[in-house]
């Protein structure tokens, strides 16, 4: 395995055309499940100019106005230009209602264990989750810097600090390895986006962004900027606008950014614009919780957990872990005792991270946070698969 590598990962700002999907679908998740905890949803989205376009499938009491949610997101995001704005772009849905299936109202808090054990997988799922001892999220480095980066970028914008900013803007960070340990920063990239109106020239904007973004954002990071670290702002030239104007976007296309910045595997499938009893998506969150687990426990300094799910079966298939030779007992015995202490029945999953109560927990606004600025490592949220409550249990 080589140990001294150089590794890049990048992020978007939450006005990205493909964000901006991922979120007006998490949306319509959290607006249906908001009212009917039992609703079944999957809802994805597409941007262009002036356009929005909404499939949705879904079997709920409740009643939601999709095309309200969409040109709300649009708002909250920053869109206000006239080539597109949350007024007057064209919002298109097309509905279709699920079938009933034999288990569509089932409350997973009113199950015994034989009745979780009768609640199956709908669909095929690898899922992968990952963790490592690199930030104290215990995510890997180049994403956690790189979502830093974008957060501040667009924290800048809102705050209107610098006024010609558009919300549409790109982040990456690439560090280098020795002996596979995060050493230093070579390089960082900022694409950012610029309103109608002022635009400033190349030498203000890098230091406009070197001053305001990049130095407070890393400012507490043990691993920082060195004199040798590359700093590049929009290496092509001016983003004029950026946002669907200048390019479409889709649900489900930023499954690194919603991951671990391709540093480990990710799931096949998209997270955002599922309900909880898709496999795909809340089988991500449990391989992540078992692998943070595994190294909040000190039993390995990273983990890979992949869990595999087939129709009509409630167990997965298959449960594999790695601890890229950084583990404290061999990995078939900390693969055990995982399978020891966690239950990965989609329904004991639901049940125990109450991935149907959230939404009302959040005031109407969970899975749609989620779905800027990644699903996994988020300090700012508490999230039941970033808890590190079953290390003692794994140490035993």
């Amino acid at each position: 395995m080589t140990e001294d590598f150089l590794f890049a990962s990048g992020s978007v700002t939450a006005g990205h055309p493909d964000k901006l999907c991922d979120q007006i679908s998490d949306a319509i998740v959290d607006r249906f499940l908001l009212q009917d905890p039992l609703s079944r949803v999957a809802a994805e989205c597409a941007v262009s100019k002036g356009v929005v376009f909404v499939a949705c499938h879904f079997a709920s009491q409740a009643v939601v106005d999709i095309p309200e949610i969409a040109r709300q997101l649009i708002g909250q995001v920053g869109y206000d230009e006239e080539r597109f704005n949350p007024r007057d772009c064209t919002v298109m849905t097309t509905l279709a209602e699920l079938p009933a299936g034999p288990h569509a109202r089932v409350d997973e808090r009113d199950l015994d264990d034989a009745g979780i054990e009768r609640i199956t997988a709908t669909h095929v799922a690898n899922v992968f989750g990952y963790a490592c001892n690199q930030t104290a999220a215990l995510m890997p480095l180049p994403i956690w810097l790189a979502h830093k980066l974008a957060r501040r970028l667009a924290a800048v914008r809102l705050q209107r600090r610098l006024r010609y900013l558009a919300p549409d803007g790109k982040t990456q960070v690439a560090v280098e390895y020795r002996k596979r340990r995060a050493h230093r920063i070579h390089s960082i990239t900022l694409v950012a986006s610029q309103a109608p109106g002022e635009r400033p020239s190349p030498a203000r904007l890098r230091e406009d962004l070197f001053e305001l973004v990049l130095r407070p954002a890393l400012a507490d990071e043990a691993i920082g900027v060195d004199d040798k670290t590359l700093f590049f702002v929009n290496p092509e030239g001016p983003a004029l606008d950026g946002g669907p104007s200048a390019h479409s976007g889709l649900t489900g296309r930023k499954n690194a950014d919603d991951t671990y910045g391709e540093f480990a595997r990710h799931s096949e499938a998209a997270l955002s614009g599922k309900d909880p009893t898709r496999i795909d998506r809340v089988g991500a969150y449990a391989a992540r919780h078992a692998a943070k687990n595994i190294v909040a426990a000190g039993l390995a300094d990273e983990c890979e957990v992949q869990l595999s799910y087939t129709i009509g079966q409630t167990r997965p298939v298959s449960l594999w872990i790695q601890t890229f030779g950084t583990g404290r007992a061999p990995d078939e015995e900390i693969a055990a005792r995982i399978e020891r202490c966690f239950d990965f029945r989609p329904a004991a999953i639901v049940r125990r991270f109450r991935l149907r109560e959230l939404p009302a927990v959040h005031r109407g606004r969970f899975y749609a946070r989620l779905a800027a600025y990644g699903h996994m490592g988020r300090l700012d949220l508490s999230l039941p698969w970033e808890a590190t409550e079953m290390a003692a249990a794994l140490r035993q």
